[in-house]
């Protein structure tokens, strides 16, 4: 006997949830202002760099002495003096910082950055010494290893401060190589381009074994990953622009991070997190992140951790959960993304609320085998699905299933997703929102919202 088609399975199904659901009431909301279609979003970043030395020759001044070489003038410095720098600098090997509380900074009145010029071998600028502040400084032209963590500005001494400073031909720009206290503000760094693929380069900022950082209104863009986390804890890093990278920011074994109002563009992938807990990562953007990997914001292996606030627009995966668990994921705006959010790996345990979900083609990809409920009070607001809220508190009594049993069936059976579109597949959906009749794997939402907490049109063109 011939085993019955799938969409005859679910006509006979439908016909029978048709009846059950007859009288049930479905508003769906539509949007107010029409929108284009394209993410229009302005990072404010450029697309080149036109960046030109001086060809003066360098001088360092260490009260009120001149020197003609930088070594010259660190080995005069004592312990709180400060090295001052006009013009370009072409030392021969490393130059090594070892006085302790020494400020190294452009000159008053220079009428251009300071360069110290690396030989394309080797670190260019290392400081061994506590208290070190760099300051208004150019340096370049490292070598070439990630092999050997080829750096620009290698920091091994607690409490050093690099701001306002100039990183560039770098295979990594800043190491800091197990210091705590390090602060790296305002600086501008900027790998090889032509370094090809992104994986053969090395990091903007590499904390390795770093506490206490405070990585703040840096600039990164053609590195591996623009900020890189291995063993690191304790660490802020806020108000970071990063672009044209693998991953924006990265996370490997980091425990108790904080990441806060940054903006990863045009990546791979927007921040990954990885192995970690205890991380709080609030209020960043991640925008038309759509390389390989193509996720604004990878929450792989990671427990107890915060994700909200924060605006995921147009990339593969807006969040991607994987083997993730114990985590709150709320009032994040997750829109026009391929993908809103893709739950897999036994990511089952986890607070999901106050969330914005709209123009995703795909709400939810959910491989999982069990049904995960988001919260049974307040839930998600959910662009185009059913919401009846009748005593008005803003809070639907009429349960989404955002993936349920349409996605796990044409997941298991991808013949049957020519009928997605059909009426039976529809009058599924319907009972799957109304009725406790179908308990499939996947997501479901008890108590979506009615109303949206963001407005997405805002990364849209309103000109439509």
């Amino acid at each position: 006997m011939r085993r019955p088609s799938v969409d005859r399975v679910f006509a006979a199904l439908a016909a029978v949830l048709l009846v059950a659901s007859v009288g049930t009431v479905v508003a769906v909301p539509t949007e107010a202002t029409p929108t284009g279609d394209e993410v229009s979003f302005d990072a404010g970043v450029p697309e080149s760099f036109d960046f030109r030395a001086t060809d003066e020759s360098g001088v360092a001044t260490v009260d009120g002495e001149r020197y003609g070489s930088l070594d010259g003038a660190l080995d005069a410095a004592r312990p709180g003096d400060t090295v001052a720098l006009r013009g370009r600098f072409d030392p021969e090997r490393a130059v090594v910082v070892e006085t302790p509380n020494l400020t190294v900074r452009r000159a008053d009145g220079a009428d251009s950055r300071p360069v110290i010029d690396g030989t394309g071998e080797g670190d260019v600028l290392v400081l061994n010494a506590t208290g070190v502040t760099v300051d208004g400084l150019w340096v370049r032209n490292s070598g070439y290893s990630t092999e050997g963590n080829d750096a620009a500005v290698w920091i091994a001494g607690e409490g050093a401060t690099v701001r306002d400073s100039r990183i560039t031909g770098t295979t990594f720009g800043i190491w800091v190589d197990g210091a705590a206290d390090v602060h790296l503000v305002g600086n501008t760094v900027v790998g090889r381009e032509e370094v090809q693929p992104r994986t053969d380069r090395g990091n903007g900022i590499q904390l390795y074994e770093a506490t206490d950082a405070y990585v703040a209104d840096n600039r990164i863009t053609d590195a591996r990953d623009g900020i890189y986390y291995s063993w690191a804890e304790g660490v802020e890093a806020r108000n970071n622009t990063l672009w044209d990278l693998r991953y924006g920011v990265h996370y490997m074994y980091s425990n108790d991070c904080r990441l806060a109002n940054n903006t990863a563009v045009g990546n791979d992938a927007g921040y990954a997190l990885m192995l970690s807990e205890g991380l709080s990562i609030l209020n960043n953007t991640a925008v038309n992140n759509t390389g390989q990997s193509g996720h604004g914001i990878m929450i792989k292996g990671i427990d107890h951790t915060t994700v909200r606030g924060n605006h995921v627009v147009g990339n593969g995966n807006g969040l991607f959960v994987y083997n993730a668990v114990d985590n709150e994921i709320a009032r994040n705006l997750v829109a026009g993304n391929a993908v809103g959010v893709h739950v897999s790996a036994g990511s089952v345990r986890a607070e999901v609320h106050h969330n914005t979900f709209a123009r995703n083609r795909l709400q939810v990809r959910a491989d999982l085998g069990q049904q995960v409920v988001w919260n049974e009070s307040v839930g998600n607001y959910w662009a185009g699905a059913g919401a009846r809220d009748v005593d008005d508190d803003g809070v639907s009594e009429t349960r989404y299933r955002p993936a349920g049993m349409v996605e796990h069936l044409t997941r298991e059976h991808p013949k049957a997703s020519v009928f997605t579109g059909s009426p039976a597949f529809e009058v599924v959906r319907l009972a799957e929102r109304t009725l406790p009749v179908i308990e499939a794997p996947g997501v479901v939402d008890h108590r979506p919202l009615v109303d949206p907490p963001h407005d997405w049109r805002e990364y849209y063109d309103r000109s439509h």
